[in-house]
């Protein structure tokens, strides 16, 4: 079986692809993480380091806000259905597997013009945009929770849950050494986040005095965050050894760190939530505020009421407010901790496999009608 993945979900995509061995399996996504940046995307880095072929499409999307970016990127949408019709044209993939996200959006249409049948598959608690649209050109469509049902045609609907990355199962069996100094790892997710990046350029020359920092600030040569902090991390002197930062973590690396961690300061996305959930780890989240429809807000909503962590809104915080809020939950740490037992059962281990098996049963109904 030939299988196309694209997407812009890259987490739950290394789910399948890992319970996908065998198969013949290739990637199609954005090379550079953002529009007007050359840093290379985290799926085309992890993608290509796997050894699976990876081919880029230039694609434009319909952005929630006005930059200098958005007419060019509207632009770009005609490319990216010529790219996609033509990639799919070569390679014949048997099924597309879709994660979301605007890349996926031209891939999906043009696997309907060619009567390619297409998996896609839903993280979210309610529906992203595209899944939404993609809706009618799939044969199925895989829900990671209960709440998304009513987005999407009933006969269509399989709940699978949202895939945890094999490092993120594996690293959740083996015990967790007590630290002597609390760490708290920070991460803005795979592009890195601006704002939490400058949080802690204000606050962790007095944070290294409680706790030691993991910090993963993203590769963006708009900001040069990276460069700013390690400049930051040198001029600490012996102090600075409290704090470790790095532009990206391997998967690896970033569940060891998740696992380690006494707190964890994060964006909102439901893949990190749903992670945060099944290790039970005490939060500190802020959400994205120009998510769609607040869905990042909505993630850190639902986190919190299973009682494992706070919430800050990005327009609301500041260095000292950060600082304080942090303070106060490594002092109620064990509040926390009391509850992550029972959020460990939200989130299903098998889902990656549950996905795989819908995707072979299109597959097979494809088989049997030619």
């Amino acid at each position: 079986m030939k299988i196309l993945i694209t997407g812009g979900h890259l987490s739950p995509a290394l789910s399948v692809i890992e319970k996908l061995k065998g198969e013949d399996v290739f990637y199609v996504g954005r090379k550079y993480a953002l529009e007007g940046d050359k840093a290379f995307s985290l799926e085309y880095q992890t993608i290509k380091n796997l050894g699976i072929p990876f081919f880029s499409i230039t694609t434009g999307r319909l952005q929630r806000k006005f930059t200098r970016y958005t007419i060019p990127s509207f632009l770009k949408i005609p490319l990216g259905f010529s790219q996609s019709f033509f990639i799919l044209k070569r390679f014949k993939p048997d099924v597309v597997l879709g994660f979301g996200g605007y890349v996926s959006w031209p891939i999906i249409i043009m696997s309907s013009f060619l009567k390619i049948p297409v998996v896609i598959h839903e993280q979210t608690l309610e529906a992203g945009m595209t899944n939404k649209m993609a809706a009618r050109f799939a044969a199925k469509i895989c829900i990671s929770f209960e709440s998304s049902k009513r987005f999407f045609p009933i006969k269509k609907v399989v709940l699978t849950g949202n895939p945890l990355r094999k490092e993120i199962v594996q690293i959740s069996k083996e015990s967790k050494v007590e630290n002597i100094i609390p760490l708290i790892y920070i991460t803005g997710g795979s592009l890195g986040s601006h704002f939490i990046n400058n949080l802690v350029k204000d606050t962790v020359g007095k944070l290294i005095k409680d706790f030691q920092i993991i910090h993963q600030t993203g590769d963006s040569r708009k900001y040069k965050d990276f460069d700013r902090l390690l400049k930051i991390k040198n001029e600490l002197g012996e102090d600075g050894e409290n704090y470790k930062v790095q532009k990206f973590l391997t998967p690896l690396e970033s569940a060891e760190s998740l696992q380690k961690a006494d707190l964890v300061v994060a964006r909102a996305g439901i893949n990190t939530v749903a992670e945060l959930l099944f290790l039970g780890k005490p939060s500190l989240l802020i959400p994205l505020p120009f998510a769609q429809n607040n869905e990042q807000l909505k993630n850190a909503r639902f986190l919190k009421a299973q009682g494992l962590g706070e919430i800050l809104e990005q327009k609301k915080i500041t260095a000292e407010v950060f600082l304080r809020t942090l303070e106060k939950m490594y002092k109620n740490i064990n509040s926390y901790k009391e509850n992550n037992k029972q959020s460990k059962a939200i989130v299903d281990k098998d889902a990656a496999l549950r996905i795989v098996e819908v995707v072979k049963n299109v597959y097979k109904k494809k088989k049997n009608k030619n």
